[in-house]
């Protein structure tokens, strides 16, 4: 589906995949018989109006990177303000859940949504509690609040500074990672954010990352090499 044309761009059939799903920009030329046209932001609908609930479906919105879905047929390529990017297959039964600035696009057969960053993987993570513990979390760690969760049968491209590492979670200890180095997890892979703060950091004697994510489950986590934010 996508195929890397070096380590910055991709490039794919639209006819062949059904249609693509990229982030606003993203596109860089293409040939064929191609229309592009804006793509509702998937998992904010029924959140809208006033109160708490309407806030959480604003804020939803709003942390969600604008996308544009391709139809036609042709070929695009694909890419981003120079970023490393990274093909993920996708197979039945095994969700990706990434970062909404580190998505770079998606074949459009994938099923899509938001989920609060609190949440890991299992379900449960949406609606009004979702969206505090979402708040909660984002504000702690500098990410945003909500992430994308993509499943079914199709093809992925993150977005990384300075390349990718694949780290597999399957073992009896957790893998941790920081949470701004954090891009996407594949598989069956539930995620935990936890304070590593002791009294000697909290009056400035000591070293170390505030806060980690610990990783649990089956599958891979992807870090980019770096803690700077797309």
């Amino acid at each position: 589906m996508f195929e890397k044309i070096n380590g910055k761009v991709v490039k794919v059939d639209v006819g062949m995949a059904g249609g693509v799903v990229a982030r606003s920009g993203a596109m860089l030329f293409y040939s064929g018989d191609i229309s592009f046209a804006p793509h509702q932001i998937p998992g904010a609908q029924g959140m809208g109006g006033g109160g708490l609930m309407g806030m959480a479906g604003r804020m939803m919105a709003g942390e969600h990177e604008r996308t544009m879905l391709a139809q036609g047929n042709g070929q695009v390529h694909y890419g981003f303000a120079g970023l490393e990017v990274h093909v993920v297959q996708m197979q039945p039964g095994a969700s990706l859940r990434v970062e909404a600035s580190r998505l770079l696009a998606n074949t459009a057969g994938l099923q899509s949504s938001i989920v609060s960053v609190a949440s890991s993987g299992g379900g449960g993570g949406g609606g009004l509690m979702g969206a505090l513990r979402g708040a909660a979390s984002g504000a702690l760690t500098g990410q945003g609040m909500f992430t994308t969760q993509l499943s079914g049968h199709g093809a992925a491209v993150l977005l990384a500074h300075g390349g990718f590492l694949e780290l597999q979670v399957g073992g009896p200890n957790p893998v941790v990672v920081d949470p701004q180095a954090f891009v996407a997890a594949y598989g069956n892979v539930q995620t935990e954010l936890k304070t590593a703060l002791s009294w000697r950091d909290a009056v400035g004697r000591g070293s170390g990352e505030a806060m980690q994510l610990h990783c649990v489950g089956q599958g891979v986590v992807y870090v980019q090499a770096s803690e700077e934010k797309l």
